[in-house]
């Protein structure tokens, strides 16, 4: 199974892109898939251009020994899609048996409306500057810094500088009691944009570092009267 999805997605990343501006580099990456005599282009008629990406294997249909049809999804601009790939297996090597066939994707789940939790906003106060020092140190890696926030006994690996905190944008701490909390930091990391540019131009937004706001849930324990990091992971949606 995993070759014939190595087989099929390295197919669909071929049969997915090509460019009337040069149709021949596109027939030449074909033939390793194709049977003898096939048609170079496989039925594109050689016009316009698409460009597709994001392939992964979804699914497998074994028709028997030697026959089966793979499922790849892709995404092309902004639409998703499966890609139908039939494939014949003679014991050792893979072919396209057939013309592929484009399916429509499902799209998105409805995700249902949740109430957000009652906030402990005196313990949000509490935990900010914390948490700010926290995030601060998480992006530096630094771990003589890090052993300053989390709690007795943990480590936490850090980004080694990959990160700088921009802002930590909110700390959700739903009302409950004890001096173990879960709790929601929202943070937005800079990113660098990695151009070399020991400057950066105001008036170029590629050259500026990124910013990417992210989710965590952490698990914040009391100690001494000091709130510690006990444990990060990425942020789950509440349960209604």
């Amino acid at each position: 199974m995993t070759q014939a999805a190595a087989f099929a997605n390295q197919f669909a990343a071929v049969y997915l892109n090509f460019d009337a501006s040069n149709p021949q580099q596109r027939a030449d990456r074909l033939k390793p898939f194709l049977p003898q005599g096939a048609q170079e282009q496989f039925g594109w008629n050689g016009y316009g251009r698409m460009s597709a990406g994001a392939f992964q294997f979804t699914g497998i249909n074994v028709r028997d020994a030697n026959n089966a049809v793979v499922t790849v999804t892709y995404q092309a601009g902004s639409r998703r899609g499966l890609l139908s790939v039939p494939i014949y297996y003679d014991g050792s090597k893979f072919v396209v048996s057939e013309r592929p066939g484009l399916l429509p994707d499902s799209g998105p789940a409805g995700l249902p409306a949740v109430a957000d939790p009652d906030r402990d906003s005196a313990t949000e106060t509490e935990l900010r500057p914390q948490l700010e020092g926290f995030f601060k140190a998480y992006a530096a890696g630094d771990q003589v810094d890090l052993q300053r926030y989390v709690a007795n006994g943990v480590t936490v690996e850090g980004f080694d500088g990959a990160l700088t905190l921009a802002q930590l944008k909110d700390v959700v701490v739903p009302v409950g009691e004890g001096s173990t909390r879960e709790v929601t930091a929202v943070v937005v990391w800079a990113v660098s944009s990695g151009s070399g540019t020991a400057t950066p131009r105001t008036d170029d937004p590629a050259t500026q570092p990124a910013g990417l706001e992210q989710a965590y849930r952490l698990t914040v324990e009391k100690q001494g009267g000091k709130w510690f990091v006990e444990a990060v992971q990425g942020a789950s949606r509440p349960v209604g």
